[in-house]
């Protein structure tokens, strides 16, 4: 396998770190944050049956983890990415 880059260092893998990319990966994690909260709180009805709120409250703390995921990544994910470790 040669490398073409001069040092001998290869370009990072994925797409470049711009403002749009890292907004649609950050919109991808909220997602999946919110999604992943909400299953679990639906395996949780099914074992245990009750929550001190209902489903109101459900969905709008799943949306508040959502947001704060996506938040935490489109914060992070360039420091991660010049660091090489994503």
């Amino acid at each position: 396998m040669a490398d073409d880059s001069v040092g001998g260092a290869a370009d990072p893998p994925g797409a470049p770190a711009t403002p749009r990319t890292r907004a649609r990966s950050a919109t991808l994690w909220g997602l999946v944050g919110g999604f992943a909260f909400l299953a679990l709180a639906q395996g949780y009805l099914l074992v245990d049956g009750g929550l001190p709120f209902g489903y109101v409250g459900l969905f709008a703390l799943a949306g508040a983890i959502g947001v704060a995921s996506g938040g935490i990544t489109y914060a992070t994910e360039y420091r991660l990415h010049a660091k090489r470790r994503t």
